[in-house]
């Protein structure tokens, strides 16, 4: 299935001061799946759209960057959970096996998955992705998302 770019501005591009924007739209189309894919290079995005998108659905806690923990755990104002997975220090995929990276993924709760691609084996067959990406010859804090 080819990606779609959210378009929010005439050009396709948002700034990330306008993340909350985007988190709506992409929540109105990704909502029916439980798990999400958030890709892009370093400094894309990824983690300032998943607050974005705890704001949105109204989760209590803060959100931040699981980077060391592998995964954190939010409560959304529904009391539905949402699991926030950052990949990227992962040395190996047998370590996302370790903590029950799969358990989480069929769980049925929201999981929000930076670095999908360093899990490969793990990834459901349904998801859904959204990509970031620097917008090149733009504004320094402009992005364009993919889904």
């Amino acid at each position: 299935m080819p990606e779609e770019q959210v378009k929010l501005q005439g050009n396709g591009y948002i700034g990330v001061d306008r993340m909350t924007d985007a988190a709506h739209e992409l929540w109105n189309q990704g909502k029916g799946w439980t798990v999400w894919l958030v890709q892009g290079d370093m400094g894309a995005g990824k983690t300032t759209l998943i607050k974005s998108l705890g704001e949105v659905l109204g989760v209590k806690q803060r959100v931040n960057s699981p980077t060391f923990s592998l995964v954190n755990e939010y409560t959304t104002a529904s009391g539905s959970r949402v699991y926030h997975f950052d990949f990227y220090r992962l040395k190996k995929e047998e370590e996302a096996y370790d903590m029950g990276a799969e358990e989480y993924f069929d769980s049925g709760s929201l999981c929000l998955i930076e670095w999908p691609e360093r899990v490969p084996t793990l990834i459901p067959q349904r998801y859904f992705k959204v990509r970031l990406a620097l917008a090149a010859g733009s504004k320094p804090d402009s992005r364009q998302i993919f889904f």
